[in-house]
């Protein structure tokens, strides 16, 4: 006869895996930590904007625990800051998707040359210094993902986009090399190329008046949700949106790269 189950014999419930979602106040990033909750996953999610903690509380309605971290990582205390939280979690990130990012458009030589150095601190410094803080502890943990949010932008030279477009080629160079020399370390990234979204970086990078700023965008939960399904089976890239992006894509490929920046100029230089 089987000895009746006490509370110290039964086994501790099981743990839910923990995500770090950058950029998730709107948009993309607030897709993309909406699948992790829907899929079990404990969040900490950041943003330099207070809309974080109402994000916050809406992915607490999936069930697990969300933190939400406001700092700018354009500030390096402000990515010490982001994984001083991380770690106070306690336990290993399971995934992580470096999704913030900023953008602006305009001609190079008018444009604020604070908004240019901008986008470089926050799309390439942050997501650097991030990656090499989450990446070094997955490493030695033997497992983990992480996702980076680069752009179908970064195949085309950004004629009236070009500190943002160099950026996300930074990315999506950066990521293929490290895919590379991780293959063997049961760590994976995955890169998310999304075309032009429907989100708020059009009024934000001061591109309302221009052809891709007027144009159709695809629905950012869809792109999210094609980027979490990417990440969990481990794909190396994943192209965001529907049909237009892939006609952008296959384009950029075929076209020599002096053809691209005029087609890229007619997307995104300002109407007169």
């Amino acid at each position: 006869m089987n000895e009746p189950t006490t509370a110290q014999d039964r086994p501790a419930p099981t743990e839910r895996p923990l995500a770090l979602v950058t950029g998730a106040s709107s948009g993309i990033g607030l897709e993309l930590a909406r699948q992790f909750a829907e899929h079990g996953f404990d969040l900490v999610v950041n943003a330099e904007d207070p809309a974080i903690e109402g994000a916050a509380e809406e992915l607490r309605a999936h069930g697990g625990e969300v933190r939400a971290v406001q700092v700018d990582l354009r500030r390096s205390d402000g990515v010490s800051e982001l994984m001083a939280a991380v770690r106070e979690a306690g336990r290993p990130l399971a995934a992580v998707a470096l999704n913030a990012g900023v953008g602006h458009g305009g001609r190079f030589v008018d444009t604020d040359l604070a908004h240019d150095l901008g986008i470089i601190q926050l799309n390439v410094v942050s997501t650097v210094q991030l990656a090499k803080l989450v990446l070094v502890d997955m490493v030695r943990a033997g497992e983990g993902r992480v996702l980076v949010t680069s752009s179908i932008a970064s195949e085309m030279p950004g004629a009236f986009q070009s500190t943002y477009n160099a950026s996300k080629s930074f990315l999506q160079s950066l990521t293929q090399g490290l895919q590379e020399e991780l293959r063997d370390t049961g760590v994976s990234l995955t890169l998310l190329m999304p075309g032009p979204t429907d989100t708020e970086f059009f009024a934000r990078a001061d591109m309302e008046k221009t052809k891709v700023g007027q144009g159709a965008k695809d629905d950012p939960a869809k792109v999210a949700r094609q980027g979490f399904e990417a990440l969990m089976s481990g794909e190396s890239r994943v192209v965001g949106g529907g049909w237009r992006t892939r006609v952008q894509e296959a384009a950029s490929k075929v076209l020599p790269d002096r053809a691209k920046a005029a087609l890229h100029r007619r997307m995104a230089e300002p109407d007169a």
